[in-house]
């Protein structure tokens, strides 16, 4: 079996694209840092730290990579039996074109073995979302043929890949987590399902990507935002504080509560999920920055994403929703020179106050109940 990888950066390489190597799939990653391109096709290799309470080295083998704006793409998309990307969702429209031709060239050599497309992205339906881009770029009289032969697979995916370390003269050396999990749709497969460890096949996808979204995103979220306004720089640091803690457990409680009710989540179960992810904030060995994870304020603050669809589900059942808003609240604080997204929020909320701000990212009702307690809350943290 032989896949391509758009994205070669730290989850790219950490996550995904170890899992297919591992599997024994040939591997070639597609990305635009000549110095990874380079360094991957030197050494066909890179090392992966896990680390947790067994800290250990593993070697990634047998990969190989192209630059993902050459014509070797479109050959490879041509020929290959899977395609995944994680190249964050921003990226998804850019490499839609590159992905069309590519089918085009696979249509006009007569290929017809199925070929599957997985985005492995921190968003919702993110594979649904690259198809539409995709369908987009692909002249019409090829859509049936598209239809019939490859497979957009949406998927939901789960492992903390901070930065890699300032001092690292690796190019390629990447830090992660133990824990992953990577989840696909089975009915949107074309073909036979491949099977790869760590990949883990339901017919129920949306339960699990809201699970995810809505307690280690929202979690994360409000962890990242509330950290920064108490000087934390690190999430290990903004989790233990105890007054920091508190507000997110609740939050994930008030998130969870809308899960249980729309999929009858075991409410056990889910509150065992929940320690699960505070411990995982808490891994000494993660030094992962709260402005890395609060960063794109405004995608963050948006109608389906972390903090905005959760509060609109406690809405939906009549649940709690407290320390959502103090998390939503402390986002529109947010703010970092290196985040454009955050000086745009910090315009928009100069420019028209914070209730105008908000409603006109989120989404919601300008005279709603939570849109004021929003406002409140944000006003008592400045």
């Amino acid at each position: 079996m032989k896949a391509l990888h758009f994205g070669a950066g730290n989850i790219g390489r950490g996550f995904i694209g170890k899992l297919l190597a591992d599997a024994g799939i040939e591997l070639i990653f597609a990305d635009v840092n000549q110095v990874v391109l380079d360094a991957l096709n030197a050494r066909h290799e890179y090392p992966v730290h896990v680390v947790g309470e067994e800290t250990k080295t593993e070697i990634v083998t047998g990969v190989s990579a192209v630059n993902s704006t050459s014509d070797a793409v479109l050959d490879l998309i041509a020929d290959v039996d899977l395609v995944t990307t994680a190249v964050g969702p921003q990226i998804l429209e850019r490499i839609a074109h590159g992905v069309a031709q590519g089918l085009i060239r696979r249509h006009d050599k007569g290929n017809t073995h199925p070929l599957n497309i997985i985005a492995c992205e921190n968003m919702v339906r993110g594979t649904s979302q690259l198809k539409t881009h995709v369908m987009n770029a692909l002249p019409e009289q090829y859509h049936a043929w598209a239809e019939a032969h490859i497979g957009f697979v949406d998927s939901a995916v789960d492992r903390i890949v901070p930065p890699s370390e300032a001092g690292s003269s690796d190019p390629l050396e990447v830090t992660v987590e133990t824990f992953s999990e990577w989840i696909v749709d089975k009915t949107q497969f074309k073909g036979a399902t491949p099977a790869i460890a760590g990949m883990e096949l339901t017919d129920n996808l949306m339960a699990f990507v809201e699970r995810k979204l809505f307690t280690l995103n929202t979690g994360h979220a409000v962890t990242a935002y509330l950290g920064k306004l108490a000087g934390h720089t690190t999430i290990r640091e903004a989790i233990l504080d105890n007054n920091v803690r508190a507000v997110v457990k609740a939050a994930m409680q008030e998130s969870g509560a809308v899960l249980i009710r729309r999929y009858a989540f075991d409410a056990e179960k889910h509150a065992a999920y929940i320690d699960k992810i505070l411990t995982r904030f808490e891994n000494p060995w993660l030094k992962d920055d709260v402005e890395r994870v609060g960063r794109q304020p405004l995608r963050k603050l948006s109608a389906g994403d972390r903090l905005i669809k959760p509060l609109l589900g406690t809405l939906e059942y009549q649940l709690p929703h407290d320390n959502l808003v103090q998390g939503i609240a402390a986002a529109m604080h947010y703010r970092s020179d290196a985040d454009p997204q955050a000086q745009e929020l910090a315009s928009l909320i100069a420019a028209h106050g914070p209730q105008a701000a908000l409603v006109q990212v989120s989404g919601l009702k300008t005279e709603s109940d939570v849109v004021q307690a929003v406002v409140s809350a944000y006003n008592a943290m400045a």
